[in-house]
């Protein structure tokens, strides 16, 4: 793209009216993970008014586009996820979901019509030497355990033309507007799961002495799991053992027979994560041998840990710096231990995730609030992000 004759920046800038209009209808309109078929026909929509070909799925909501698909030169891919939260919005936005229950909470709809903002500009205004673009339009990133990465991957997401290099990014109201964060190596955690059922002997609560206690097995579990983090691990190494439910018992003078646990396990290396579920195995089964009690452990794998591609996360900096200035181009501190199934492409291809800044002061909703609304601003961001991105990862070569 040696030949781009300006920034991305007021490029798509010019076609934020129709940015701002696909947002509005994305957010009035959310739909949870693999249900994503109205959201899908207003991408196929913009795509065939852009004139870009794309392919769609009988059996899935997901939607490639291809930009330039003759064009020599490297392949970036651009991924949007689209599915919203089960949750009832509470905003004052004119444009909130017209779905009880349902809303854009995360940002998705941001991240659709950003894709969909910059698709624009490629397409209408080609860049001299810019190899081909492949759009990800991506359902079900919310569902934790297969996603919709995968599904997307093997129905040829990478392939035809093979993809080179993947970049993404996620709203982040932790980072002021006009930022963008960027991080080489582990970025985001793997995000396992697990269920443990203890069985005791239920019976009177006046004669506890007559059984093991399955509430007590279950509380003595709860506080083993937490050395795994201060005694089984590297201190360096951060991991989080979370237990987020306990179910067990009807009344107050009885004893139940069982106690179900449910909770997450995050962790940055592939190595600690295998020695995660391990040590908790042990530590489970021997609390409840040692107390006399049963124990069933589910243990469920969800997405891998997100790690971003060193070389090509710092030439994504070097384009956003160049597009957006130093001061605006943040290299962030530490990694985050929430997860994200784009970990999926980047076991695969090279490249990196990106934060896009949304936060503003006197707005401190959190991802996932029913509160949550990205000033449009991110928009222009977002959209210039992506096109700075893979402008400078076409210059680099594969």
């Amino acid at each position: 793209m040696s030949g781009m004759s300006e920034p991305w920046t007021p490029a798509v800038r010019r076609v934020l009216p129709a940015m701002r209009a696909w947002r509005m209808a994305f957010h009035q309109d959310p739909e949870l993970s693999l249900h994503e078929e109205h959201t899908r026909d207003r991408i196929v929509a913009a795509l065939d008014e852009l004139g870009i070909p794309h392919r769609e799925f009988p059996d899935f909501p997901g939607v490639l586009g291809t930009i330039g698909a003759d064009r020599s030169g490297p392949v970036v891919a651009l991924r949007a996820d689209m599915d919203a939260l089960p949750v009832t919005e509470e905003t004052s936005l004119p444009f909130r979901s017209k779905c009880p229950g349902r809303m854009h909470a995360c940002g998705h709809d941001v991240h659709m019509a950003c894709l969909l903002g910059v698709a624009a500009v490629m397409a209408r205004s080609p860049r001299p030497d810019g190899g081909p673009i492949r759009l990800l339009f991506q359902p079900a990133e919310e569902e934790g355990h297969r996603g919709g990465a995968l599904p997307l991957i093997e129905r040829g997401a990478l392939e035809q033309p093979k993809v080179d290099f993947v970049v993404g990014q996620h709203v982040d109201p932790s980072l002021p507007l006009g930022q963008v964060g960027w991080r080489a190596g582990p970025f985001m955690a793997a995000a396992d799961s697990f269920r443990i059922e203890v069985r005791g002997r239920g019976g009177h609560a006046a004669t506890p002495h007559q059984g093991p206690d399955a509430v007590v097995v279950a509380s003595e579990i709860v506080t083993g799991l937490q050395t795994l983090v201060s005694r089984v691990r590297n201190p360096v190494d951060p991991v989080v053992v979370s237990v987020g439910s306990i179910h067990g018992g009807t009344r107050n003078n009885i004893l139940p027979e069982q106690v179900d646990l449910e909770g997450t396990v995050r962790t940055l290396q592939p190595e600690t994560r295998e020695l995660m579920e391990n040590a908790l195995r042990r530590r489970v089964r021997s609390i409840a041998t040692g107390a006399g009690a049963r124990v069933r452990i589910e243990y469920v794998r969800g997405y891998p840990p997100l790690i971003n591609d060193a070389g090509a996360t710092r030439t994504v900096a070097s384009g956003l710096e160049s597009e957006f200035g130093r001061r605006a181009v943040i290299e962030l501190d530490h990694p985050l231990m929430g997860a994200e199934d784009f970990s999926r492409y980047l076991e695969r291809v090279p490249g990196t995730f990106l934060r896009l800044g949304v936060g503003i002061p006197g707005q401190p909703a959190s991802l996932h609030s029913p509160t949550f609304a990205p000033d449009e601003r991110a928009l222009v961001i977002g959209a210039a992000a992506l096109g700075a991105a893979a402008e400078s990862l076409q210059r680099s070569g594969p």
